[in-house]
């Protein structure tokens, strides 16, 4: 089980993903502990995952490594994005899941993915049944 991901973000822009992460989508922030405060940067939790925004001096987006969060009501989490200015980019590159990339205000790539939901095959005999008829009819017989 994984604790958290840690995403960079530019020096002073705490700001930026507080408005992203709290207002667009919805997480809570929490405090650093006291000995991190200073190195900036802010944390989030909510939907079942949290994320770390740190700081680096010479910052570059992540532009392919990303978390993927799973999410439920996928098209309500790409209207919100797309409502605020993140675009949302659909692909069906992901068997069982449906999915979407979009980016932070510093440019770092997300994945939103939500299983798609797979109708239940209908039930087959199971061998045991058919052993078991199978052994009734030679009794009968």
């Amino acid at each position: 089980m994984i604790h958290h991901v840690l995403l960079a973000c530019p020096a002073g822009s705490e700001g930026a993903s507080r408005a992203f992460y709290s207002g667009v989508l919805g997480l809570d922030e929490i405090d650093k502990p006291p000995a991190l405060a200073p190195r900036g940067g802010c944390w989030f939790r909510g939907h079942g995952f949290e994320l770390h925004l740190g700081v680096e001096a010479d910052f570059r987006p992540a532009r392919k490594a990303h978390p993927a969060l799973l999410v439920s009501g996928i098209d309500d989490w790409a209207s919100r994005l797309a409502a605020a200015g993140y675009p949302a980019s659909f692909d069906d590159g992901f068997p069982g899941m449906r999915r979407f990339y979009t980016s932070d205000p510093h440019g770092n790539r997300l994945e939103f993915l939500e299983p798609i939901e797979v109708a239940a095959p209908e039930p087959r005999e199971t061998r045991s049944e058919s052993a078991q008829g199978f052994t009734n009819s030679r009794r009968l017989g």
